[in-house]
């Protein structure tokens, strides 16, 4: 048996199930890369194919730049530990789960979701105006974000209701005071949503910070851009390809973060 082989079966998972975990620990070690993470805290979680609704979320406590895939932990909508081994040894943060389970249980396209913390996510989420269509990149979200208030730390699991009502049919959410939240019919999807969401606040940040008038697109323009994103937006081609490409990003990465 090799390593991979070994892990999946301690912890009593299907060849499919161990490739999700692969993935989604790949995608922890592309937030640390592109310095998204905020420590140990925020969550990245995948829905495991299947009618059990059960679904992956970090060991709390593991640095993302050092996930692998048997750190992942399998829980159920109710935050119940699912898999084997000793439930005491993988702990689970109470606020990732409020968050993750409430667009797991109610938005079942979305396989995989990612909320972060950065600077420049939680200083958009503080301004009145929200996102600006200052950029490209913003101009994928133009009519195509949810904005959700501050209730709190995210233990309340009756916050999870109105977490569903605020997105909608969205899959990118700004919470705000807090930070971004997007979601994706695939891992790579969802890679591709925070990456631009992530440049959109980077790009209005740095634009008012120099104190200048800025520049908006008409509202016509704004629109035309959004829907040429919309019409790329089911094209799994292209997700795999810029996936492909952030996975040679980490591939030299230590300890291997398929073990």
């Amino acid at each position: 048996m090799n390593v991979a082989t070994t892990q999946a079966s301690l912890l009593g998972c299907s060849e499919d199930e161990w490739a999700l975990r692969c993935d989604l620990a790949a995608l922890y070690r592309l937030v640390a890369h592109h310095r998204w993470t905020d420590f140990i805290y925020t969550h990245l979680s995948a829905r495991i194919p299947g009618p059990e609704h059960h679904f992956l979320i970090n060991k709390y406590g593991v640095n993302f730049h050092e996930m692998r895939a048997s750190d992942l932990v399998k829980i159920d909508l109710d935050g119940n530990v699912v898999e084997a081994g000793d439930v005491s040894l993988r702990p689970v943060n109470a606020a990732g789960f409020t968050i993750h389970s409430a667009i797991h249980m109610a938005r079942p396209d979305l396989m995989c979701v990612i909320h972060t913390h950065t600077s420049a996510g939680i200083a958009v989420s503080a301004m009145k105006e929200g996102l600006l269509p200052l950029s490209q990149h913003a101009l994928k979200f133009y009519g195509r974000l949810a904005y959700h208030g501050y209730e709190g730390i995210a233990l309340d699991l009756d916050e999870r209701d109105r977490l569903v009502r605020d997105l909608g049919q969205h899959k990118a959410m700004i919470l705000r005071n807090h930070g971004l939240l997007v979601g994706g019919t695939s891992i790579a999807e969802a890679f591709h949503m925070i990456y631009m969401l992530e440049r959109a606040c980077a790009a209005q940040v740095a634009a008012l910070s120099c104190g200048r008038e800025v520049t908006l697109p008409p509202h016509e323009v704004c629109q035309h851009t959004s829907d040429q994103f919309h019409r790329f937006e089911d094209d799994a081609a292209h997700y795999a390809m810029v996936w492909d490409a952030a996975l040679r990003l980490i591939q030299d990465t230590k300890p291997d973060y398929r073990g």
